[in-house]
């Protein structure tokens, strides 16, 4: 389950419960750290995580500080420096050399646009969005917390006035599809606005319905991906064989796109093994563009063989669908079990996807995430 909807699953289990809970939220980091901003991890009254912020190091002192903020009813901005080696708060030292700043928000049901119902039309709503995080460096200070869910100028939710150099940073943060800081005085006081590029989950349409297609939905689930199969055989694409979680559409191939909304996270997987139901829905992906990538299950000689007969059927393949289209699908893992496969097919969409070399991190000499540190101390 992807973590955003392992919180938002607690957070409405709480919510019915009426058991207080802290949201806690990483606004910035200047350095390396194991989770980068954005990440976030819900607490309860009893003490129970869902999510996390770090790799374990920051969750006791985080634990404690969510609960004061708890019975305080109050948001606090917290600094954790894992760069000091000395630093008890720390426990478990992971070489991080990081500073990292966390919020915590004591959640209020009855606010219709608390952080974690903004979260919730963020999931549901499924278009890329920015998301408005308020905090003050003083710590001392008024800490806002998460004020605004912003698609456009015409589409915000807040339960806030925000402000228009706010509006025009949010819209710019989509447009580049990257979160950003903005610095403003408030009151005479330093108010930073860290916007969060939010993203809906990758969708990953499975043509074909076979015992492979089930193994490769069943780990696509674990990452949180959206899933839906396709198939022309009622025997096989029927929600028996597949989770709750995932959309099962029975159809013939050339109507397969009528009933999936398609966008530029829907990745395609042919799978059928038949091969002129996965030539059929080719034909249609092709037109396509917006599609990322389509992979083809199966030896090279088929993925060639379907060149020629598009070849046979005047449809030509551009460079740019050369440039999406894998066949055969999958990273060269060795891969013989259908569970090895799978993550060979998951491991080069979440490649292709975010624009990554798939090389072995021990080649990279450059830091793993992009070292991007927003500067928030001057203003």
């Amino acid at each position: 389950m992807r973590e955003i909807d392992a919180i938002l699953a607690e957070y409405n289990k709480l919510k019915a419960e009426e058991i207080s809970c802290v949201l806690a939220t990483v606004v910035h980091v200047e350095g390396s750290s194991y989770r980068r901003a954005g990440a976030r991890m819900l607490v309860d009254e009893f003490g129970n995580l869902t999510g996390a912020i770090s790799g374990g190091c920051l969750e006791g002192d985080a634990l404690r500080k969510a609960l004061h903020a708890m019975h305080q009813q109050k948001n606090k901005l917290v600094t954790y420096d894992t760069s000091d080696e000395n630093d008890a708060v720390i426990g478990a030292q992971l070489g991080c050399n990081g500073i990292i700043k966390v919020l915590f928000e004591a959640i209020d049901f009855d606010k219709e646009h608390n952080a974690c119902e903004l979260l919730q039309i963020a999931r549901k709503t499924e278009e890329n969005a920015s998301i408005l995080v308020e905090f003050d460096l003083e710590e001392s200070n008024f800490q806002p917390g998460t004020t605004a869910l912003i698609y456009s100028e015409d589409k915000i939710f807040t339960s806030a006035e925000i402000d228009k150099d706010v509006l025009f940073k949010a819209s710019e943060v989509i447009q580049k599809k990257r979160s950003d800081i903005l610095k403003l005085k408030k009151n005479g006081n330093s108010c930073i606005s860290y916007i969060q590029f939010y993203k809906p989950a990758i969708k990953l349409v499975l043509i074909g319905a076979g015992n492979d297609a089930m193994v490769l939905a069943n780990q696509a689930e674990l990452l949180g991906w959206k899933i839906i199969i396709a198939d022309g055989r009622p025997t096989h694409a029927n929600t028996n064989r597949f989770s709750s979680g995932c959309q099962v559409i029975v159809t013939r191939p050339e109507d397969t796109l009528e009933n999936i909304e398609i966008d530029e996270r829907t990745c395609f997987a042919l799978m059928s093994h038949n091969y002129n139901y996965d030539l059929a829905v080719l034909k249609l992906l092709l037109n396509k563009r917006e599609v990322p990538y389509i992979g083809i299950l199966g030896p090279l000689k088929k993925w060639e063989r379907m060149q020629d007969d598009l070849n046979h059927a005047g449809i030509q393949i551009s460079n740019v669908d050369e440039d999406r289209i894998h066949a055969p699908i999958g990273l060269e893992l060795g891969a013989e079990t259908p569970a090895e496969i799978g993550l060979s097919i998951l491991s080069e969409i979440q490649a292709k996807l975010t624009a990554s070399s798939a090389k072995s991190l021990k080649h990279k000499n450059s830091p793993i995430h992009e070292r991007r540190t927003l500067e928030i101390l001057s203003i």
